[in-house]
């Protein structure tokens, strides 16, 4: 598996306007460096102690993304330096996330995380609790957050149709949000969604952001 080889390739399949996300989670530091080598700059993590020991070792020019489920405790571990935590799902981690970028002294950026699967899942919003979130009166008073969009995962399946729909919905959700409470912000321009099997459809269907691990890093190496 050549890791350079791969994110090559994968680059020449991304438009410029579309963000590469390496996902990186469970790889070693050293994977990670020769994806850098090729000049990729962002890698998305899921775990926040690994995350959090990674970007104690690698270089400091890495911007790092929280893909996975956070819980309100480990906030304070990754609010000093990430750059986008995708998987917002209540007004609780918002507040949270909000708090420690006060303490830190910045603004953190979040993507609302959509339940858009057919599959059981635990976590992500629908319409109706997201636009519960952006009328509660304590939303308004986050100051030390920014909301720069959407994300979610499509079903695991071959079925490109289901897919198709689920990337759909999404968007449909983005453009709602957008015209009722960001209108007037220029930062709500993201939505993330489409990994290794799926983000050449996710891209067609509007997607800014995809994020990549097993078609660069192999299978997830779990200890």
């Amino acid at each position: 598996m050549n890791i350079i080889d791969n994110l090559n390739g994968i680059k020449t399949t991304i438009p410029a306007e579309v963000t590469l996300i390496a996902v990186s989670k469970t790889h070693p530091a050293e994977a990670l460096m020769e994806a850098y080598s090729t000049g990729q700059r962002i890698f998305g993590e899921n775990k926040v102690q690994e995350l959090c020991a990674k970007q104690l070792s690698l270089p400091k020019d890495i911007e790092w993304h929280f893909i996975g489920h956070l819980q309100t405790n480990k906030v304070k571990f990754i609010a000093p330096f990430i750059s986008l935590i995708h998987s917002v799902d209540s007004l609780k981690l918002l507040s949270e996330i909000n708090k420690e970028g006060i303490k830190n002294n910045r603004v953190i950026s979040c993507l609302l995380e959509f339940y858009i699967a057919s599959e059981e899942s635990k976590f992500g919003l629908d319409l109706t609790e997201a636009e519960a979130i952006m009328k509660d009166p304590r939303f308004k008073t986050l100051e030390n957050i920014r909301i720069a969009g959407v994300m979610g995962m499509a079903s695991y399946t071959n079925d490109e149709t289901i897919i198709q729909h689920e990337f759909k919905q999404l968007v449909s959700y983005f453009n709602q949000l957008k015209s009722k409470y960001f209108s007037t912000f220029d930062d709500f321009k993201e939505i993330s969604m489409g990994m290794s099997g799926d983000y050449q459809l996710a891209i067609k269907e509007g997607s800014t952001m995809v994020r990549i691990g097993s078609s660069i890093f192999g299978n997830r190496e779990y200890k």
